[in-house]
């Protein structure tokens, strides 16, 4: 399961994620961190990622576009990295069912 961690969200998390998400990565090493939520939203259609998010403009977008890339919506609000990796690996079953769908 390829994750594209959003800019909102530390590049740091890669070294906290399992395996099951091994193929991930952020906006940041992708070279996107100026890029608009269009371009990282191509990027990760063209690419296979699923887009990790705490906004809401990447769901619009699959609303006007289409829907892939997969959406993860965190609405928990600012989480330390740690506990966002935690939150990702306790729902990991779930994610990859719904990415397989």
């Amino acid at each position: 399961m390829k994750l594209l961690f959003d800019q909102h969200i530390s590049h740091k998390i890669l070294k906290f994620i399992p395996n099951q998400f091994s193929a991930s990565s952020t906006v940041k090493k992708e070279g996107l961190l100026n890029a608009t939520d269009r371009e990282i939203w191509d990027f990760a259609r063209r690419n296979g990622y699923s887009i990790v998010t705490n906004d809401s403009d990447f769901n619009d977008l699959n609303l006007l576009y289409g829907f892939l890339p997969k959406i993860i919506w965190i609405r928990t609000g600012n989480l330390p990295t740690k506990n966002l990796a935690n939150l990702l690996i306790a729902n990991a079953e779930k994610i990859i069912n719904q990415a397989l769908n």
